[in-house]
């Protein structure tokens, strides 16, 4: 790999230049993965700068601290390091009211998004926008990389009777921008009328993946634990849909795929029948710690990722799920609805029932790829008017 210079991260630009927020009292979104290229964090640094004031802190999913698992529900507390209101936008509410921006004047962005639909700092993002149009704030977003790079997509849209937390925005499921591209095409796309400042990065180029850009990866969740997790996940969440696991309580999250009822080395074997391009599958046998099966022993395969340039996540993950279906028709299930009234989990994460409905159908995978391509066609367009970065 060819030596390349650090990436300077929208922070590092801001704590050069504060000039623009000097005098404001800031709110800042941010969760642990919100560090310098020293691992110094966010909080640290701002609350360094006499020229800035810091009035509270917002969590994302998993929280400031990021102690809370996945889907757990965080609560409005007073952070034990710095003293300050520490409140929750996955909790009561995943929308900043306005008592919480009674003391804030901008809202300061600072989370390591992942360029995934379904991860949900997208989410927040769009939520954090919104509330700031409302209620007259300023929005400031710190740019930090895609670590997936900024060329690939993958998916279709989402339709608009599936919208959730999973998947709120016509965008697709790998999106291919930054945190601070994505805010100005929500913005414009969307008619979010608030206040928008973007702090850019420097020397960060669209091809390039976290591991090029010389900063270091901190996992952005507690189930994303390295850059190799990462790669998996941008398909493999889509197995939170079905009755497998996708590997929560184990040292290998959504690399590791299997249920009780897998025989792991017919499993591996089918799939490396396939010959699927940058991907070799080991069969393993594993307990889940928690989540799914938590005590049980289960079957399957460790994706194994050996070029990222051609491995596609998505086609990969939906392979992996017609063999189960194929193999194991009896055992094999969708997972029902999260709560009472609401859609199926894989059609929230996939943004509607087509994926289930051709799997169900015996569909080729390909074919539906193909559809979802066409689909995103628009997107993949008009995301390129909001690039801040160039090749």
């Amino acid at each position: 790999m060819p030596h390349r210079q650090r990436v300077a991260l929208g922070l590092e630009s801001l704590a050069e230049d504060t000039a623009s927020l000097a005098g404001q009292r800031l709110g800042l979104v941010v969760s642990p993965a919100s560090v310098d290229a020293d691992l110094n964090s966010t909080i640290e640094r701002l609350r360094a700068i006499p020229a800035l004031r810091l009035t509270a802190l917002f969590g994302p999913e998993h929280g400031v601290r990021g102690d809370a698992q996945a889907g757990e529900l965080v609560e409005n507390t007073v952070d034990h390091v710095t003293g300050l209101p520490m409140f929750s936008l996955y909790g009561a509410t995943k929308q900043p009211t306005a008592d919480m921006l009674a003391d804030v004047d901008t809202l300061v962005f600072d989370l390591q998004d992942v360029g995934l639909r379904f991860y949900t700092y997208l989410s927040t993002l769009v939520y954090v926008m919104q509330a700031a149009a409302q209620y007259g704030k300023r929005v400031v977003v710190l740019d930090r990389p895609n670590p997936l790079n900024g060329v690939s997509l993958a998916g279709g849209l989402v339709d608009a009777s599936f919208t959730s937390f999973v998947g709120l925005v016509p965008v697709a499921m790998r999106y291919g921008l930054t945190a601070g591209e994505i805010a100005q095409y929500l913005k414009a796309e969307l008619s979010i009328h608030c206040d928008l400042h973007i702090i850019p990065m420097r020397g960060w180029q669209r091809s390039m993946w976290h591991d090029d850009t010389g900063l270091p990866f901190v996992p952005p969740s507690p189930n994303i634990p390295t850059l190799d997790s990462l790669v998996a996940y941008a398909g493999t969440c889509l197995i939170e849909g079905t009755n497998l696991s996708e590997g929560r309580g184990t040292t290998r999250p959504f690399e590791i795929i299997g249920a009780p009822y897998i025989d792991a080395h017919t499993l591996a074997q089918q799939l490396n029948s396939r010959d699927l391009p940058g991907v070799r599958f080991r069969p393993v046998y594993f307990t889940p710690t928690f989540s799914k099966y938590q005590g049980e022993t289960c079957g399957g395969v460790q994706l194994y990722v050996n070029d990222r340039a051609q491995f596609d996540p998505v086609r990969t993950t939906l392979l992996l799920i017609a063999d189960v279906k194929q193999r194991y028709p009896d055992q094999f299930a969708w997972r029902d609805p999260w709560a009472a009234g609401s859609h199926r989990p894989i059609d929230l994460l996939s943004g509607s029932m087509q994926l289930r409905q051709h799997l169900d159908a015996d569909g080729e995978i390909d074919a539906l790829l193909s559809h979802w391509q066409n689909e995103r066609a628009d997107f993949e367009l008009r995301r390129t008017l909001y690039y801040l970065y160039t090749a």
